[in-house]
């Protein structure tokens, strides 16, 4: 039979399971919060409810309590949620945060986590040196050290397990991770502070800070839904602020300079860049097109999958990020001219290539038909920015030129948000609250000199 004890604004339910090897009484228990605005009726019947519902589940073995540690009750979340219901990115990305988490914070139980606790946690990931991806480079002519020390690239190979390129990246005093540096210190005989020095940021971004509070809520908010909390306490600590930055994207002029610029580039480029331009589309929806997704005679372009990689996945076809993601678009009629141009140029690739093609249906493939890798795209597109003496912009930038030009040019915030993918034209004016801004003032202009051009040529006459 279960018991109830009222604490505060809460009640805990506990059940006995039986006794232990010991002969100790083994204990279940769990914490329910009235909803607000109960009657004392509605509450005493909701919760011998939830006693029930708890006993039944306690002696089926299906129970967890608060006692349980953050980092044990992570690894159910995963199992029992996140891999069923996650996309493999954002899984993959949670996996990556989660040791960094449980190192500070796994330990404690779930009734034990306070506030404080994850506030702590939150300044030891702003300080210096957290990165786990720091780079290194070294102070010192390292083929000389090992020179002076007798001791050839395959011996020193052999003693740190590092390939010969990585060997040859450091001795040319290439950045290399801090493990490698580690390695190559201890076979040398160095300190790590002495013959190398990081490289770039030495912090986490804001984004990546908020990102573990993102992830702990979410495991914490799951327990709360299975009753093992009464609430979250990662609402009540306060969460690491984000800056607010102006994504960065090209005025006309570079804009018009960079499709310039394409003119002496490949035709799948080409293609590529100028439908990131015109649609202003994320990197993976561009990856995931394929020509049943085009419709010539309707003139219009549908994006429904993406295109992402992870390392022990590969290249592989996912959903768009959201449901608003999944769009069918307009094409002006140049746009269709350069989609069919490109697709006789694929069938003539395709006949090159011969039994190696994979034919998958995509517009932007490999030489055997495979997709694209989308970090691909964002290599060359780098590299395409620094041949031609581009401004310092990155793939998903032209994303947000496609959408700041057309906010300048005065299309409905409504249009724009649907073009990019946006649930509602709020998380556009969120984002692009510097176009806004600026089309906002420019009209004001417009219409104040449309309005008074007349008025200031009467009185110019008067005072004449």
């Amino acid at each position: 039979m279960a018991t109830i004890q009222k604490r505060n604004d809460t009640y805990q339910i506990a059940v006995s399971t039986g006794y232990d090897l010991n002969g100790k009484q083994i204990r279940k228990t769990m914490t329910w919060k009235p909803a607000p605005g109960m009657t004392k009726k509605q509450i005493e019947k909701e919760l011998n409810r939830q006693a029930v519902m708890f006993e039944d589940r306690a002696k089926r073995g299906l129970v967890l309590d608060g006692s349980i540690r953050f980092a044990d009750f992570a690894e159910k979340w995963f199992k029992e949620y996140a891999e069923p219901q996650l996309k493999p990115k954002t899984l993959a990305h949670y996996r990556a945060l989660i040791p960094r988490i449980n190192q500070s914070i796994g330990h404690i139980p779930l009734d034990k986590l306070q506030p404080l606790h994850l506030r702590a946690f939150y300044n030891e990931l702003e300080k210096e040196g957290v990165r786990k991806d720091q780079k290194y480079k070294s102070r010192f002519d390292l083929k000389a050290i090992r020179k002076e020390k007798h001791m050839k690239k395959v011996e020193l190979a052999a003693a740190t397990g590092l390939s010969a390129s990585t060997l040859d990246a450091a001795e040319n005093s290439h950045t290399v991770s801090k493990q490698t540096a580690e390695k190559l210190c201890a076979a040398l005989t160095l300190k790590l502070p002495d013959a190398f020095e990081p490289v770039g940021k030495t912090t986490l971004s804001d984004k990546t800070v908020r990102s573990h509070h993102t992830l702990i809520s979410s495991i914490l908010e799951k327990a709360v839904r299975w009753n093992i909390l009464p609430d979250n306490p990662a609402k009540r600590a306060e969460a690491p602020k984000l800056q607010r930055r102006v994504p960065q994207y090209l005025d006309e002029a570079g804009a018009r300079d960079l499709m310039k610029a394409l003119d002496h580039e490949g035709e799948q480029q080409q293609v590529m860049i100028k439908l990131l331009m015109f649609f202003g589309m994320r990197r993976g929806e561009l990856l995931g097109l394929k020509w049943s997704d085009i419709d010539f005679d309707r003139q219009t372009i549908t994006i429904n999958r993406t295109i992402q990689y992870l390392p022990e996945k590969g290249v592989f076809e996912s959903s768009t990020k959201t449901t608003s993601s999944e769009r069918t678009l307009k094409a002006a009629p140049y746009t269709m001219q350069i989609l069919r141009q490109f697709q006789a140029w694929q069938s003539a690739e395709r006949l090159k290539s011969g039994d190696r093609w994979q034919d998958q249906g995509y517009l932007f493939t490999r030489y055997d038909g495979q997709p694209l890798r989308p970090d691909y795209l964002t290599s060359w597109f780098k590299d395409f920015v620094r041949r031609n003496n581009l401004p310092d912009i990155h793939v998903h930038s032209l994303r947000h030129t496609s959408a700041t030009l057309l906010i300048a040019d005065g299309t409905p915030l409504t249009t724009v948000a649907h073009r990019l993918g946006h649930a509602n034209a709020g998380t556009t004016t969120k984002i692009y609250a510097h176009a806004i801004q600026s089309a906002d003032a420019a009209a004001a202009e417009a219409l104040e000199s449309k309005l008074l051009s007349g008025v200031k040529s009467r009185s110019q006459s008067s005072l004449a």
